[in-house]
């Protein structure tokens, strides 16, 4: 299997000499079996370590970075300084990276590359402002597709991961005419738990399961979301999804799928001043820690503060 990675929407992937392509097409390889990795995960992942090796293929480096622990540390370092001086990356893109590549030495039986991460300002993760959140809505509810519609509004409304959006079957949904509650099975570490569903989704998910499924191939299926083929919808098809409704938004800066989108309902629900323990437990996060890094400062916070400053014109 030859992998050409998942590129930012526009750029062409970078072409490796042959010997990097097969070290980049058993990493693939290997991730593709890791279960406790969502797709997302693994298209990033395989992304940063073409970019890795691309950059090998020119740079003046002491040793083999692939065979030799040595190397492999100075030749990590030397692309962290190339990331930051030449490339100009942001700290936080460059540490993502550095995890990246940890993963990929680990896969490859090389060990965890000695190189330290950038010290990063502590801020929220990305999550979509008030306005973009409405274009997101707004978007959704003009979509054609009852299916996607769901697939755009479970990270949004349950907060769930993408992975565990197709995981769903129709048993873990139960809806009644005034509540809702959605059973995720096996979360990140395998843990169970029960998100309430908020209004708007239970039209969507009540419309879709009631009306549009039972009408389609595969409709006796376990599996809630359903391909044009009858199957459950793959992580790979659902993240292809909320990218196409995002291009209609015009919600294109930053976006990267499911992640942003169970990131706005961890903001909102912390923001609006709900205990960090009870957002910890919808969401599935193992600890409180994770939680609390939805109350820092946001590019918008920082923005409102410096305009705040008093100005005689």
């Amino acid at each position: 299997m030859t992998v050409t990675g998942s590129p930012r929407r526009g750029r062409a992937p970078a072409v490796l000499p042959a010997h990097l392509q097969a070290v980049l097409d058993r990493y693939a390889g290997k991730l593709a079996k890791a279960t406790m990795l969502d797709d997302d995960t693994r298209r990033a992942y395989t992304s940063r370590a073409r970019g890795y090796l691309a950059w090998l293929a020119t740079a003046d480096v002491d040793g083999d970075p692939l065979t030799e622990p040595a190397a492999r540390d100075g030749a990590v370092r030397d692309y962290r300084a190339h990331l930051q001086t030449v490339a100009k990356r942001k700290p936080s893109t460059i540490n993502t990276t550095l995890a990246a590549l940890g993963d990929f030495y680990i896969r490859l039986g090389l060990g965890i590359p000695n190189a330290a991460r950038l010290d990063l300002p502590k801020r929220a993760p990305r999550a979509l402002d008030s306005r973009d959140s409405l274009r997101w809505l707004r978007t959704v509810e003009r979509w054609l597709s009852p299916r996607d519609r769901v697939v755009a509004l479970l990270p949004y409304y349950a907060g769930l991961r993408l992975g565990e959006v197709v995981a769903l079957d129709l048993d873990d949904v139960q809806l009644s005419a005034r509540k809702g509650v959605i059973t995720v099975r096996a979360g990140k570490g395998g843990k169970y738990r029960e998100v309430p569903a908020h209004a708007d989704l239970r039209e969507h998910l009540a419309r879709w399961i009631n009306h549009e499924r039972p009408t389609l191939a595969g409709a006796d299926a376990p599996a809630l979301l359903l391909n044009q083929r009858g199957g459950r919808l793959s992580d790979r098809g659902a993240h292809d999804i909320l990218l196409a409704i995002a291009d209609e938004a015009g919600i294109t800066a930053d976006f990267t799928g499911g992640h942003v989108l169970r990131h706005t309902f961890g903001t909102r629900l912390v923001r609006e001043g709900h205990d960090l323990v009870l957002v910890a437990e919808l969401m599935g996060h193992a600890r409180v820690e994770t939680t609390r890094a939805y109350s820092l400062p946001t590019e918008a916070d920082r923005e409102a503060a410096v305009n705040s400053l008093i100005t005689d014109r």
